[in-house]
């Protein structure tokens, strides 16, 4: 059995057990007596019940309504009480945002989920990167790596944790997602840009693109090349290193072939 097919298999344990965890942790909670929502905006009386009464499976659109939210006088309770549900609909790819899965991030962010208890806030901690290693390792993961990597970073206003995941998971698959991940990145990135939205006003936006492009430049590039990822995507990473004048006259910027 070769090495890739033990690290999904071992991923896929993983985050079986990880989900599991939730269900435990979270089992019974339910939002606050008191929560309320605009009936002409989120929904009705009998839904908002719904949250008040643990355990009861959600309907999509209420899981979503929910989630997406911003105006509970509670966030954090109702997402204690939606999150086993939630995460297992995150993980089979149910879960559609308008701009990106870092909208479920800053759904999490808003919550505060670090500062909870340390049994819950270890068992959402736990599950954020299980789920992150899976969409590294498993050919069969629902959600691509670089969406579920945006949901984390904003999810916890940093990026070392999800990086230090990367190095150590490697593999043709895991390069394989790399390379996506820099395709999908480059243009906002060469822009001077982050390639996704960061809704959490605590979170530093530049630091976090400094943060990768110095990841990309360092581990990301030599690693690349070692999987013999093609030239052009090596030659972004390059121009990422490079400022002003020096990146846009360089003859391998995307501008001289389009």
């Amino acid at each position: 059995m070769h090495l890739g097919h033990l690290q999904h298999l071992a991923a896929r344990r993983r985050l079986a057990a990880a989900l599991d965890g939730l269900s435990a942790v979270f089992h019974g909670m339910t939002a606050h007596r008191d929560e309320h929502n605009c009936s002409c905006h989120w929904g009705s009386a009998e839904e908002v019940s719904l949250l008040k009464t643990p355990d009861v499976e959600l309907e999509p659109d209420l899981l979503r309504r929910t989630w997406e939210a911003v105006d509970w006088s509670d966030h954090a309770a109702v997402l204690r009480r939606i999150l086993p549900q939630f995460a297992t609909a995150l993980v089979a790819g149910r879960v559609r945002a308008l701009s990106g899965l870092e909208e479920v991030g800053y759904s999490l962010a808003r919550g505060r989920w670090q500062q909870w208890p340390d049994e819950q806030a270890d068992a959402v901690s736990e599950f954020l990167h299980a789920w992150w290693v899976q969409s590294l390792t498993d050919p069969d993961a629902a959600v691509p790596a670089h969406q579920v990597f945006a949901m984390c970073a904003e999810a916890s206003g940093t990026l070392g944790p999800w990086l230090a995941d990367w190095e150590e998971h490697t593999g043709p698959l895991s390069d394989r997602r790399l390379a996506e991940a820099v395709g999908e990145w480059a243009y906002e990135l060469l822009g001077d840009g982050l390639p996704w939205c960061v809704h959490w006003h605590e979170h530093d936006e530049d630091e976090l693109r400094a943060e990768l492009v110095g990841w990309l430049l360092g581990h990301a590039a030599t690693r690349l090349r070692a999987s013999d990822a093609p030239a052009d995507l090596r030659h972004r990473i390059r121009l990422l290193g490079l400022t002003g004048e020096a990146r846009w006259t360089d003859p391998h910027w995307p501008g001289h072939r389009y």
